[in-house]
């Protein structure tokens, strides 16, 4: 039970860090440029992203054993889409103003690299289990860059924090709505694809750069001696 909750919070970190899908491997930029120029509209695109992931990750991992080798590639792109079809339609029935803001880029969830390469390394070889738990990992590290992202364009472009979350939690966070003060010009390059390069390009250096700075701590700290090497062995007469 130690072993699996260890796991469990190291594919977390990792997810978040050293195997971010956005900030290490690149993966899902076309949606996480564009629609990162608000908090909501990110915020709400992770959830649709995560929810795509941990559902098409259970579905794959339950019938692994009855997809063949050679056609599991249609199959997995096949249940992506129709679990994004699910989402979408939910998006249209109850959060529809959502919906429109987010435009393409909900349906577009299917051709996310994101998906289909856990699903390739993780879900298709592991129990349902260890591929949910994955799968969610990733999409909490997906969703977590874009609300950063998010959240740093609209301060930089509009000098707002929470524009349209009423969009998608209702007309209770209407007054959600933060007035950033010494934004209230807004820098227009932020809410400009240029803005969303220069923001990813700025989250990858500080990341890059947390990292480095850990790896030297660790190399400066001194060793501790062994408790074996501490014994002397006594040469026998």
């Amino acid at each position: 039970m130690q072993k699996t909750c260890l796991t469990c919070r190291e594919t977390l970190a990792n997810a978040v860090s050293h195997q971010n899908p956005a900030l290490v491997a690149l993966l899902g930029l076309c949606p996480l440029l564009a629609v990162s120029t608000t908090v909501a509209t990110g915020f709400g695109l992770g959830i649709a992203t995560t929810v795509t992931m941990v559902l098409s990750s259970v579905v794959i991992s339950s019938i692994r054993q009855l997809i063949p080798g050679d056609i599991r590639l249609p199959v997995f792109v096949l249940t992506i889409a129709s679990i994004v079809t699910f989402v979408e339609f939910l998006l249209r029935a109850y959060r529809f103003e959502f919906y429109q803001s987010a435009g393409l880029f909900i349906p577009l969830i299917v051709t996310n690299c994101v998906i289909l390469a856990r699903i390739e390394s993780v879900a298709y070889r592991q129990q349902i289990n260890l591929a949910a738990w994955d799968a969610f990992s990733m999409g909490f590290g997906f969703s977590l860059v874009l609300i950063i992202l998010g959240s740093i364009r609209e301060i930089l472009g509009f000098g707002t924090l929470f524009t349209g979350a009423e969009l998608l939690f209702g007309q209770t966070a209407v007054d959600w709505k933060l007035t950033i003060p010494g934004f209230n010009q807004g820098f227009l390059l932020a809410i400009l694809p240029p803005g969303a390069f220069f923001g990813l390009a700025l989250l990858i250096a500080i990341k890059n750069s947390l990292g480095k700075s850990g790896v030297s701590s660790q190399k400066k700290r001194p060793l501790q001696p062994s408790a074996s090497s501490d014994q002397q062995t006594v040469p026998a007469e």
